[in-house]
């Protein structure tokens, strides 16, 4: 069975880093590491997981400020799709700079590509590439679960503002390869509550 708990990390940003696991194998990743926190060190630890890498949903600062805390403390390798690699280790690309964080995170080991798979237990997890809110955004699929980062929230989607950012994009995206999965898919988002792919079809008034 996969599994997983929220942590809030980054004070002032309110990002959702999400431990995932499976419970028979405790095989574990954790999504978009906000900042170093020692609870969640220590909670890894207290369960025996088994970290088998941190996944970056895409490049922004307050969703890599952990990375190297985390890598450091765990030994696991970072993952990110290849078009916001560059992002890890350029402050003014992430816009930690802009955030007073100046934030760099080692490079990645692995990068996704348009559609890429890996094992947690024996559940196959599925990436798939939703490029709008950066050029490299990436939603994980866990089923039931879908850890969605910054491309869709609660009746809501990401900010196409920033660089790399692209409306129509992003709502091709989201159409794509979120609205196509089961209406029972739990939609948990880089910011704020969760959410069902049913509901975001019927209510989300920007798709």
């Amino acid at each position: 069975m996969i599994k997983f708990k929220t942590f809030i990390l980054l004070e002032g940003y309110e990002t959702n880093t999400y431990l995932v696991w499976d419970t028979e194998s405790l095989e574990a990743i954790l999504i978009d590491p906000a900042a170093q926190n020692q609870e969640l060190k220590k909670e890894i630890q207290n369960m025996n997981l088994k970290l088998l890498k941190i996944v970056n949903t895409h490049g922004h600062g307050d969703h890599i400020g952990g990375n190297e805390y985390f890598h450091k403390e765990f030994e696991c390798p970072i993952c990110i799709h290849k078009s916001d690699a560059e992002m890890l280790t350029n402050s003014q690309l992430n816009l930690s700079s802009f955030m007073n964080m100046s934030l760099k995170s080692p490079a990645s080991s692995t990068t996704f590509e348009e559609k890429s798979e890996f094992y947690l237990g024996q559940y196959v997890v599925q990436v798939f590439h939703t490029p709008g809110h950066t050029k490299g955004g990436v939603v994980i699929y866990a089923k039931p679960f879908l850890f969605s980062g910054d491309t869709i929230f609660s009746l809501d989607v990401g900010r196409t503002d920033l660089p790399g950012g692209d409306f129509t994009e992003l709502v091709k995206s989201i159409k794509e390869k979120v609205l196509t999965l089961p209406e029972d898919t739990v939609i948990l988002p880089g910011h704020g509550p969760s959410t069902t792919v049913k509901r975001e079809k019927l209510e989300n008034p920007y798709i």
